[in-house]
């Protein structure tokens, strides 16, 4: 396993060196890329790490959800956690911005949002941005953002899909589109159930609980004059699972059963001015809520889970573009959010906690000559619960040829705490009654503890607890891009990111029952670094390949120092010796692997038949301290690596309808502690007719 990323690069370089006629068509570098400057760039000459998947590629691959299509992207990772979360350059979730069509998905748990929430029914294509973005977007771009860009309708369309796989997974789908004088209509409904499984034979509990989820979709575009356009899009997501727990009571083991439900929604209203051909200005609203209700009762215990969490935001901004000459453009734009969330975990329903930012960013670009392009941008973020935000960020462009091409970005990232971290009131009695307090009520809520004799002992971190500050990140990038002989394309990657002030749970507390209770601080000073290198080439008519592979070293710096000075110990795994640990042993930040990389093999004809193949590896990656010294050290500390292959056929005859058959995950992988949302091998059958 440690060799398969090294057995993927030398595959592509031998399908390299391969000769094939000089009319195949190489890999196209000039796709419009919207996300990396906040207006359109051709992907090819775009001064910072971006990456963009093709609505082509989301269906050839048979994937539903969007944490499908991710995982097999480079320098991308999917983690189970509070479900599907993301992780860009080694960051994890809370530091990467999930946007719909320009704006922000909200509704996450534990800093992560669910990616299986979103569909990729209508997508048109997802652009991804690795690195700090926070000088265009704030607060949780802080390790990039992916924007998931849906059709926008125009074209006449009329879809129906249906899906069927392992599990009883039914996926029904209708997409419908018109265009109708000046008024672009367009509908987008998805539905997905399944009935869930279990790793475990014979097991009461399943691994994964049936549910559905449900997505309609609406957008509506009016074109006034060429002059003024106006656009709507409105959209609603709701989820039903059925939740169960397994406890002991009295020697037998009891099954009690409960439910979650999700609702979710969008609405953007988008106004674009454009006076002149060098001038536009766009005014936009967006206003969505999410809300959560979680239930789940234990028989014959006063003992349960009860969780209701309702979210909203709502941000009004204008955006104005001006194209001074040829050679350079300037960015203006500014807005304003009001955000709320009440929650009984925030102390108690009838407890609504508020925040509002008004923010201002601009940009300059500027071509200095046919092969060089600067860009330098910030944004100021004045968030009324926490100290303003000041977010600069660098780019650099520079075209050798028109084969060879050199980037170089520097930018400041940030994330403000969130509602969780400041105002967290939460006790699980369902599962060792421990219990997770924000800073703002942690020290309140031990001392009330305390006086009805509840806790054991506090622990020498709880007098440190204290206001919060925003976490905050340097991020560097360089690279180049090739375009070889033969219609080859490659490129490379370096990165850094440095982070202060990162935001870690400790126990400040131990309650006399057994719980323990936490609560969060700034503590580590941590670093990602590494490098992303991706090649794609086109062989012959039909058949294409792309491969990547990401190296990536994560620590906390402030352990680094501590190993070097010998202040770190290790116990063997076998005599249970003590010993000083040496900087070798130390794994770096947990649920991060070392090594990672992707194999893509793409056979398509113009008769409409298509197959792919698709390798993903992940390298191990370190999961829990067992020494008790609060590091991954130790090979008893780390998830074991795996191999993931995904496969699909598809056929489309005159346009009218199409089918594809797949499966993923071929080899049957499990792993029901660390990958509990991997069930294995499973087969399914897609069928679309169009009208």
């Amino acid at each position: 396993m440690k060799r398969v990323g090294g057995v993927l690069l030398l595959l592509v370089h031998y399908l390299v060196q391969a000769q094939v006629p000089s009319d195949s068509l190489s890999i196209n570098l000039d796709e419009v890329i919207v996300t990396a400057t906040r207006t359109p760039r051709l992907l090819g000459n775009v001064a910072v790490p971006a990456s963009l998947v093709s609505s082509k590629t989301i269906y050839q691959s048979g994937s539903l959800r969007l944490n499908d299509i991710l995982s097999e992207q480079t320098g991308i990772a999917v983690i189970d956690n509070f479900g599907k979360g993301v992780q860009v350059q080694g960051l994890s979730s809370e530091y990467t911005l999930i946007l719909l069509n320009g704006e922000p998905l909200i509704g996450r748990t534990g800093g992560v949002l669910d990616l299986s929430r979103i569909s990729i029914r209508g997508i048109k294509k997802i652009e991804i941005i690795k690195g700090p973005s926070s000088s265009l977007y704030g607060s949780e771009a802080m390790g990039g953002v992916i924007n998931i860009i849906t059709d926008q309708g125009g074209a006449r369309k009329f879809d129906l899909g249906l899906r069927y796989g392992r599990f009883n997974t039914i996926n029904g789908s209708i997409d419908f589109s018109r265009r109708i004088n000046k008024l672009d209509l367009q509908v987008n409904v998805d539905y997905n159930k399944s009935e869930g499984y279990s790793l475990k034979p014979n097991a009461i509990q399943k691994t994964i609980e049936p549910f559905w989820r449900s997505t309609q979709q609406l957008i509506i575009g009016y074109v006034f004059n060429p002059k003024l356009k106006f656009s709507l899009t409105a959209r609603h997501n709701n989820t039903f699972v059925d939740n169960s727990i397994a406890v002991q009571n009295g020697g037998l083991t009891i099954l009690s059963k409960g439910f979650e439900k999700n609702n979710e929604y969008n609405l953007n209203p988008s106004l674009q001015f454009k006076p002149t051909k060098k001038l536009s200005s766009t005014l936009r609203g967006y206003f969505t809520s999410f809300k959560a209700l979680q239930e789940l009762s234990v028989k014959n215990e006063n003992t349960g889970y009860d969780d209701q969490f309702s979210q909203s935001f709502n941000r009004v901004e204008n955006q104005t573009d001006w194209h001074i000459r040829d050679q350079s453009s300037f960015t203006l734009g500014g807005g304003y959010i009001a955000e709320s969330v009440r929650s009984n975990r925030y102390d108690s329903l009838s407890s609504k906690r508020m925040n509002s930012i008004a923010y201002l960013f601009m940009q300059h670009e500027e071509n200095i000559n046919k092969k060089t392009t600067v860009i330098v941008g910030f944004r100021y973020d004045a968030n009324n619960a926490y100290a303003s935000v000041f977010s600069p960020k660098a780019a650099f462009h520079y075209a050798l040829t028109d084969k060879l091409s050199f980037n170089f970005s520097y930018g400041k990232g940030f994330k403000a705490p969130d509602f969780r971290q400041l105002y967290l009131n939460f006790t699980n009695v369902a599962a060792g009654s421990y219990s997770v307090f924000g800073t703002e009520l942690a020290k309140e809520e031990v001392n009330r503890l305390q006086v009805l004799n509840q806790i054991e002992q506090t622990t020498s971190v709880f007098n440190t607890v204290t206001s919060l500050k925003a976490e905050v990140s340097g991020g560097l990038n360089a690279g180049l891009k090739i375009s070889l002989p033969s219609h080859v394309d490659a490129k490379v990657n370096l990165f850094r990111n440095d982070i202060r002030n990162m935001i870690v749970t400790d126990v400040i507390a131990y309650k006399k029952s057994g719980g323990q209770v936490f609560s969060y601080f700034n503590l580590k000073n941590a670093l990602t670094q590494g490098v992303e290198l991706e090649a794609g080439k086109k062989i012959g008519q039909h058949l294409s390949v792309r491969s990547g592979y990401q190296f990536l070293y994560s620590a906390d710096k402030d352990v680094l120092k501590s190993i070097k000075k010998g202040n770190v110990f290790e116990r063997d795994v076998e005599t249970g010796q003590v010993s000083r640990m040496p900087l070798s042993s130390y794994g770096g930040l947990p649920f991060r692997s070392k090594h990672s990389s992707n194999l893509k093999i793409t056979y398509e004809t113009s008769k409409g038949f298509f197959s792919t193949a698709r390798l993903v590896y992940r390298g191990k990656w370190g999961t829990n301290d067992l020494d008790g010294n609060g590091l991954i050290n130790r090979p008893d500390e780390f998830a074991n690596g795996y191999l993931q292959l995904n496969m699909s056929l598809g056929y489309n005859t005159n346009k009218k309808w199409d089918v594809m058959a797949g499966i993923d995950n071929l080899f049957n992988y499990k792993d029901i502690i660390n990958l509990p949302g991997n069930p294995g091998r499973s087969a399914y059958l897609n069928f679309q007719i169009h009208f």
